[in-house]
């Protein structure tokens, strides 16, 4: 499948009301995944825990995230990246950072309503965390558009000795 150019990477993860899904390692190593609301800014992936989520216990004792950002629809456009992130303002500065906070709020509702999530969520306590995207492995592609080959689109390796797509290349 094609890979996204940076262009179409910055407009995917600039579209509004797309999910992003963060994967953290509970103590037991067991993974955990959750589906948040996120903000792509400054070359980075911005997301914010609450102080009680268990994600965010996760990320305190081990920093290491994997992030999948996709779409249900085609293209099929798809973002992951693996890193570890970095926690820009702990827990008590809330106040520092909220105008990021409700950027990212505005991305998922009209702005009066983020305005009135903000002011009903203001006393419950988070940490601004990110992910930037240039000291991550990332890896983006999306189904192939008008004029771009169809055949073939995943990788070699994933068809079996002799099928018929495998050696269209």
């Amino acid at each position: 499948m094609p890979a996204l150019t940076e262009a179409e990477t910055n407009e995917f993860l600039s579209e509004r009301g797309v999910l992003m899904r963060v994967a953290v390692v509970r103590e037991d190593g067991s993974p955990l995944v959750t589906p948040i609301w996120f903000l792509h800014e400054d070359a980075a992936i911005y997301f914010t825990p609450r102080k009680r989520s268990e994600w965010f216990a996760c990320l305190r004792r081990d920093a290491r995230v994997a992030l999948c950002i996709d779409e249900q629809s085609q293209p099929y456009r798809k973002v992951l990246a693996e890193g570890e992130a970095e926690l820009v303002y702990d827990i008590g500065h809330d106040d520092v950072w909220r105008e990021r906070y409700r950027r990212i709020a505005r991305r998922y509702v009209p702005p009066e309503a983020a305005d009135a999530y903000l002011r009903n969520t203001i006393d419950q306590p988070r940490g601004l965390y990110r992910l930037p995207l240039g000291s991550a492995v990332v890896k983006t592609w999306r189904m192939p558009q008008a004029g771009e080959p169809g055949e073939g689109i995943w990788h070699h390796r994933y068809y079996e000795e002799g099928a018929a797509f495998r050696n269209r290349e």
